[in-house]
């Protein structure tokens, strides 16, 4: 039998048009790449790409955590910010970013993303009080994560009472043994202010056993507590331990392992900073020090010679 009809199959190299996707699928596809690439990248391919990069659900949630060297970072990171801020339409839920914010670009969130819900800042340059006014508009923010983070109890409070609904709190530092002296105005005010917590993580801290104390005193709801570098609580005793074990589903002490816990992939700017006015101090002391030794040996010879020549 002759065939009355040949298939002719297409040519093995032709090309695929991304633009005959579904747009459900390019959607899919694009969530994956990241706010930066979305930004920088995917929105200037074509037309079709760029309406899917313009819709608001892709701007839910917004990360902008760099790790390593912030000097390497070649974009401006705040203009990205301002406009995911903007795609996003008041939709944003959750909005990370490290070392590039300062009080200005949180006022910008706090006017824009009321419904904000999770919030992580790292190594950032921003004050107590650009906090402070932050969270006064952000009654529905559960979680907060602050790493290498200029912070005052005063700051703490206001979080405290302006966010109700808080139930995760990360107040984390480098947590350097030879530089620690106890401070525990801040896990009081935590204690005081964030009674309804159910995680929280104090890497590094420098709470001692007192301020630890009452923060299981007031926060009876807590169900994870990291206090992993804390080196002011190696010494809890057995009762404070077993009261931990008891209360506590996840507990960390103060000599765990730090592996995995991601914490010291930031650059700690602000610490660097502090290291390095101490050791400035210590060297202006210590060429005072040899400056006035130098100056009591020439009065010293000085007053001999006067008391030889008469």
């Amino acid at each position: 039998m002759i065939p009355t009809s040949i298939r002719v199959p297409p040519p093995a190299n032709r090309s695929r048009n991304w633009q005959e996707l579904p747009v459900e699928l390019t959607t899919l596809i694009l969530k994956h790449l990241g706010t930066v690439d979305m930004l920088l990248s995917a929105r200037k391919v074509c037309k079709t790409w760029r309406l899917v990069c313009s819709d608001p659900t892709m701007y839910r949630v917004v990360d902008l955590w760099f790790t390593g060297d912030p000097y390497k970072v070649n974009f401006n990171v705040c203009f990205l910010a301002r406009q995911a801020l903007q795609l996003s339409r008041g939709q944003m839920i959750a909005f990370s970013i490290s070392y590039f914010a300062d009080d200005y670009l949180l006022r910008y969130i706090s006017q824009r993303s009321r419904q904000l819900r999770c919030l992580t800042l790292a190594s950032c340059n921003i004050t107590p009080e650009g906090l402070s006014q932050m969270v006064r508009t952000l009654p529905l923010l559960d979680e907060l994560h602050l790493h290498c983070i200029w912070i005052t109890k005063q700051a703490i409070q206001d979080i405290g009472q302006c966010c109700p609904h808080l139930r995760t709190f990360r107040l984390n530092y480098p947590g350097r043994r030879e530089l620690y002296f106890p401070y525990d105005k801040n896990a009081k005010a935590i204690a005081e202010s964030m009674p309804g917590l159910c995680h929280l993580q104090l890497f590094g801290n420098r709470i001692s056993r007192n301020g630890l104390l009452a923060i299981i005193d007031k926060c009876s709801h807590l169900e994870s507590l990291d206090i992993r570098c804390c080196f002011g609580c190696t010494k809890l005793g057995p009762d404070l331990l077993r009261r931990l074990y008891q209360q506590m589903s996840r507990l960390w002490l103060p000599y765990d392992s730090t592996k995995g816990c991601g914490l010291l992939d930031i650059y700690d700017l602000g610490s660097l900073m502090t290291l390095m006015i101490i050791i400035m101090m210590t060297m202006i002391i210590m060429n005072l020090v040899a400056v006035t030794l130098v100056l009591t040996k020439l009065i010293v010879r000085r007053c001999q010679c006067c008391l030889a020549s008469r």
